[in-house]
């Protein structure tokens, strides 16, 4: 169904598109930088999980942790299989653990509504990230990486204890059995899957670098937090070794940023999922986040 909007909603984004006609030369130098951005770092950091994360469901990896995860899972009120998501999510990053779930949910292994349990915790950074480029590359320390990545995993997991029965049941159809693929097949599909997601992701990562364009040019501590509560990747070389980049760089790596909330509903549009569970996830993990560095950081920064 299409959904119209009145005269004055669409001003903001005309008021953009001047922007963007008026201060084309440094539109076109972010532009530049968020290609390259994305081809040295987002493609090659993402693109393989997306693929083996979907390829590694097809053949059914969920139902093989089912048994080992179990009583885990079931804190969430969810199945063992849920733990796939969790544990790709947790490996490949954002938004491999949004679109594992929804491949959960399209194979007949999730209800909706545990899906939408699942989407409030599953969706998460990887330690990559997390203990490289923040831990050793901004605060010169793999041990600061390594507690900014256990932060980031308990406030997630706390999410999940927090929010996930508050989700009500709703009757449903039964599951559909899982589609039986040969392995060419699920590597097909794999790759498909893979390529539109991939696609998705790097636009939102350009729309938003460019978007952000106006605030880099500013100084201080709150276009800081604007531009890690919009887009992450352009908060890291603004960050400095200090209690408040910490508690920034814990609380923004939580949340996400709306650039990966918006990839997040990108990839789980064609499933027919709502981004609401993992927005509403994201908002407190990200303040659960902030709390747990804030609390720690005497420790942390010792």
């Amino acid at each position: 169904m299409k959904q119209h909007f009145g005269f004055f909603s669409t001003l903001p984004f005309c008021g953009l598109l001047i922007w963007l006609l008026a201060d084309s030369g440094a539109v076109r130098a972010a532009a530049g930088a968020a290609l390259r951005l994305c081809g040295t770092s987002v493609v090659p950091a993402l693109l393989p999980f997306l693929i083996v994360s979907d390829l590694l469901i097809s053949l059914g990896f969920g139902q093989q942790l089912a048994a080992l995860f179990a009583p885990l899972m079931a804190l969430f009120g969810l199945p063992g299989c849920a733990a796939s998501a969790l544990v790709l999510g947790l490996v490949g990053g954002y938004p491999i653990g949004a679109r594992t779930a929804a491949a959960l949910h399209q194979q007949g292994r999730l209800t909706r509504s545990e899906t939408d349990r699942l989407l409030t915790f599953c969706s998460n950074s990887n330690p990559v990230f997390l203990i490289g480029v923040l831990g050793q590359g901004v605060f010169s320390s793999t041990r600061t990486g390594v507690y900014l990545w256990l932060i980031h995993l308990s406030a997630a997991l706390l999410t999940g204890l927090l929010l996930c029965h508050h989700i009500s049941d709703r009757r449903e159809l039964p599951p559909t059995p899982p589609v039986n693929l040969s392995m060419t097949g699920a590597l097909t599909a794999a790759l498909s899957h893979g390529c539109g997601a991939i696609l998705s992701i790097c636009t939102c990562v350009i729309f938003f670098y460019v978007l952000l364009t106006p605030i880099r040019a500013m100084t201080g501590r709150l276009p800081d937090v604007l531009i890690g509560l919009t887009e992450l990747f352009s908060l890291t070389p603004r960050l400095r070794s200090d209690r408040f980049s910490l508690v920034l760089a814990a609380g923004c790596t939580g949340f996400g940023g709306v650039s990966v909330l918006v990839q997040t509903a990108a990839v789980l549009e064609e499933s027919g999922l709502s981004a609401r569970p993992c927005i509403r996830g994201k908002a407190v993990q990200g303040l659960l986040s902030a709390l747990l560095a804030l609390a720690l950081s005497p420790w942390i920064l010792a």
